[in-house]
This record gives C-alpha cells, sequence and structure tokens, in this order.
C-alpha cells in the first residue's frame, strides 16, 4: 500500500470516528460520545472553564449537556476539513448543536471546531479539542448569529 493509499485510509477513518461521534451527541449516548477521546485529552470548550484536562472531565460536561435539553438534539457540521500525518491529524469545521430548552428557548449557533487527533494503538482519538465563537472585542460579547 502507497503512503497516499494509507492517508486515505487514515482520513476515512477519522472521518468515520468524527460522524460516530456526531451520531452519539444526537442519540445523547454518553459512552459514545466519549470514545471519540483520549484519556489525557485537554478541552478547550465554549463553556467555562478555560480548559478541560482528561476526558473524565469532559465527560461530565457532555452529561450536563445531555441534561439540559429535555427533547432531542440535533448536531451539524459543515466544511469538514482533516489533514493527516503519520500518528497525528487534525480536523476543522463549522458545527452546531441545535435543541430546545426546558423554558422553551430553542438554541443552535454556529461555532468553530478544531480537533487534534492522535493515533493511538491504531485507533485514531481526540487529544486536543477547541470550541470558539467570534467576539465582538470592542463590546466584549460572543458573535452568536454567524452563519458557515
Amino acid at each position: 500500500m502507497t503512503v497516499e493509499d494509507n492517508k486515505k485510509n487514515d482520513e476515512a477513518a477519522i472521518k468515520r470516528v468524527i460522524e460516530g461521534g456526531v451520531e452519539a451527541i444526537r442519540a445523547k449516548d454518553l459512552d459514545g460520545v466519549m470514545s471519540m477521546y483520549a484519556p489525557e485529552l485537554v478541552s478547550f470548550d465554549i463553556v467555562p472553564p478555560l480548559q478541560y484536562v482528561g476526558a473524565d472531565a469532559y465527560r461530565k460536561q457532555w452529561k450536563e449537556v445531555f441534561s439540559l435539553f429535555p427533547g432531542p438534539i440535533n448536531y451539524e457540521m459543515v466544511d469538514l476539513s482533516i489533514t493527516v500525518g503519520d500518528d497525528v491529524a487534525f480536523a476543522h469545521s463549522f458545527n452546531r448543536l441545535s435543541a430546545t430548552l426546558p423554558t422553551g428557548q430553542k438554541i443552535g449557533n454556529w461555532l468553530r471546531w478544531t480537533a487534534c487527533f492522535q493515533k493511538m494503538n491504531g485507533k485514531w482519538l481526540i487529544a486536543h479539542m477547541q470550541a470558539s465563537v467570534p467576539v465582538d472585542l470592542e463590546h466584549g460579547k460572543a458573535v452568536l448569529d454567524l452563519k458557515p
């Protein structure tokens, strides 16, 4: 198999990990979501604190997210790009989680997502993840109405 074939296979494997994670989010499947992450994950998410260190800390965050929404959760991803190296890779996209709060308020703004993958024991896992939204620096507020 050529180097190019290996990269294509690895890119496809990473895409399957991401797609499985998206389906797990939609299903509120906590174990399925966590199967994407390395045990030593470092995550910079859009909600406090500044960082989550370790998959166990991030598991608590996802459990809280799922408990916030009594109804279904939709998760969209557009403009996914994956770049693969030998045992590390990165991906970025625009993502949107949409759901309804118990108050009836609908949420669902787009965010920027970047994930750094590491190949561990033959499996691609997210070792670092960052989600962000643009900020209006003049007013110190997140800009939540942008679309890809």
